[in-house]
């Protein structure tokens, strides 16, 4: 158990703890009119003019299509025990139904085979917020046929890649895709109803349990599922009651509205409250929730930076900032009266505080939320200004003493009795980050997007020497 009171006494974490990295199709793969894949949402959303920084989109990325080889050498020279990544929807089954394409499940298949053959565990994500457009067409996360699609794509995908991946990850942030796709309209496919974005929560819910059932139908039993949430560690800005109040109205949304059908199988009454006036909830039928609440083998847990909360000043009109992104229109149906404030301390290049308490308190939440559940970290890090230097490295110190802060909150929590079985860095590779396009960099590994060589930063190099010994190394030790 590391010494609190002591900063000198080694880090150290159980020997079977799981290092690893992460990333997401559509931020990296590019390639994307290659071997039958067809547009997701994301494709029509970063090439409508004013969505996406300087107009930017996935069509290259960082190539990782046809560079994953140089990817997962990286990754062995790292250290790295596990590699978490998602499958692209729209490149297996391009319409959204339907039989698969070969080439597309070949190109996981080929990942699947290297990251093994270098002693990688490989980790799937099978949504990552690239819908393909077919199905948003159709109606999208609000129209419940498209649950049952993502079914038959996990079937498809389970039965491909059952037999050699052990780790399963259903979804990855619903709350994004339902209400920064469907309400405040910064993320694909940039919507804005916010009727709609709680109709995709719950359509999202019902595709985890019913995904997470195919997956169970054609893998072996020893295979993990799980799910990724990035519930929030919402804090009150006192406790005024008006403000705790706000808080929990927050907390319904950012996790509840998750949670609580996936682990109770409940809705939180207070949730029905505070939406009273946007949704009737009708939509939420007879044995869904049972469906919904399939036994998880393990819950991903993904944080950045926490949330403060007041009651709003009535007399303040329009949209209240809550740090992610620009929008006229809330991502948080129902909840008007709530204000969003900047938590003291350091900030990273998103503007985000860098306060690694909320991992700590994330933990232990759902320590007691679900008792008993192995907990993975699968997404943690921080964007930073990174520029090569003039003797050819990345020198990112910031990240380094993020990451430090963050997995000594990781040790903590082990130490207070949490069962957190591994570490997610997100993110191995500088990538296309969503509507920031590639402004904001969180990879571990520096691009260059003009010739796409990869760079380890002093991070990478860092984290590698956590990972091959245990141990946290100093801050400056690299």
């Amino acid at each position: 158990m590391p010494d609190s009171e002591n900063p000198a006494t080694p880090v150290t974490f159980p020997p079977a703890f799981l290092w690893g990295a992460a990333t997401s199709a559509y931020q990296i793969e590019g390639a994307v009119r290659e071997d039958g894949r067809t547009p997701s949402i994301w494709d029509t959303f970063s090439r409508t003019p004013g969505k996406t920084e300087g107009g930017d989109t996935g069509d290259i990325a960082v190539d990782h299509y046809h560079r994953y080889r140089e990817d997962v050498a990286l990754m062995a020279e790292l250290g790295l025990d596990a590699y978490r990544f998602s499958v692209s929807w729209s490149r297996v089954q391009p319409t959204g139904r339907g039989p698969a394409i070969q080439k597309g499940l070949d190109f996981y298949r080929r990942l699947v085979d290297e990251l093994l053959s270098k002693g990688i565990k490989p980790a799937v994500t099978l949504y990552h917020w690239d819908l393909p457009q077919e199905l948003e067409d159709a109606g999208g996360w609000p129209e419940r046929d498209t649950a049952h699609r993502f079914a038959e794509y996990a079937r498809i995908v389970g039965e491909a890649l059952g037999d050699r991946v052990e780790q399963w990850m259903t979804l990855n942030e619903p709350w994004c895709s339902a209400f920064l796709g469907y309400a405040s309209g910064v993320h694909a496919p940039g919507r804005t109803d916010p009727a709609a974005s709680l109709r995709a929560a719950h359509h999202l819910n019902l595709a985890h349990g019913l995904g997470a059932s195919a997956l169970r139908s054609v893998m072996p039993a020893r295979n993990q599922v799980a799910v990724a949430l990035n519930s929030a560690a919402v804090r009150p800005l006192s406790q005024d009651p008006a403000d705790l109040a706000a808080a929990r109205k927050i907390d319904d949304l950012a996790s509840g509205v998750f949670h609580g059908p996936i682990l109770h199988g409940a809705y939180p009454e207070s949730l029905y409250e505070a939406t009273a006036g946007v949704t009737d909830w009708d939509y939420v039928l007879d044995g869904d929730l049972a469906l919904i609440n399939q036994p998880l083998d393990a819950l991903g847990l993904n944080y950045y930076t926490p949330s403060l909360v007041s009651a709003a000043d009535p007399n303040t009109k329009g949209p209240r900032a809550d740090g992610h992104g620009a929008s006229e229109h809330s991502p948080w149906p129902g909840v008007d009266d709530v204000a969003f404030h900047q938590s003291p301390g350091d900030r990273t290049e998103m503007g985000w505080t860098v306060d690694p308490t909320g991992l700590h308190e994330l933990i232990m939440r759902y320590t007691r939320e679900a008792p008993g559940l192995p907990l993975y970290i699968t997404e943690n890090g921080a964007a930073y200004d990174d520029k090569i230097d003039s003797d050819g490295r990345v020198h990112d110190p910031e990240r380094v003493a993020y990451l430090h802060g963050h997995l000594s909150a990781v040790r903590r929590a082990i130490a207070d009795g949490a069962d957190v079985r591994g570490y997610f860095l997100w993110s191995l590779l500088d990538n296309f980050e969503w509507a920031y396009g590639y402004g904001k960099r969180f990879g571990a590994v520096y691009v260059d997007y003009a010739s796409l060589e990869r760079t380890p930063k002093t991070s990478a190099r860092w984290y590698g020497r956590a990972a091959r010994t245990g141990t946290l190394p100093e801050v400056g030790a690299v």
